[in-house]
């Protein structure tokens, strides 16, 4: 598989830590399904913080931003029985990379790590 699309982010705990607090902020980021899992997680900033991560991360392989009508709720980032965090992605997200890519087929690797202070996610996206 080629590689067409790479992406980083980096974000500081704390500030997610205080963002979290509003409700609001939580139902314009993230997803139904990131919601509810979030009620089986100990340590909510570090869980919301790598998700929020993963979302920048990929938008900088799209090449997009959030912008053209996605916006964060359109990615979810889930994972596996295994514990492996995936992409879930809406209809509009995925017409969009496959348009800007001029691609039929995808596969995107999503890493995810912690630590204290600072929560990093790194994409790739294959054709």
């Amino acid at each position: 598989m080629n590689l067409v699309g790479i992406g980083v982010d980096i974000v500081d705990n704390s500030r997610v830590k205080k963002l979290i607090r509003n409700k609001a902020f939580i139902s314009r980021i993230y997803s139904t399904k990131e919601i509810n899992q979030s009620k089986k997680i100990k340590n909510k900033t570090n869980y919301f913080s790598k998700r929020f991560a993963a979302k920048e991360s990929l938008s900088k392989a799209i090449g997009l931003g959030f912008r053209k009508g996605i916006n964060f709720k359109d990615i979810s980032v889930l994972n596996d029985k295994y514990g492996k965090p995936f992409y879930e992605l809406n209809n509009n997200v995925k017409k969009y990379i496959y348009s800007k890519l001029k691609v039929k087929k995808i596969k995107i690797s999503l890493s995810l790590a912690d630590e204290k202070k600072y929560s990093i996610a790194f994409s790739m996206i294959h054709k």
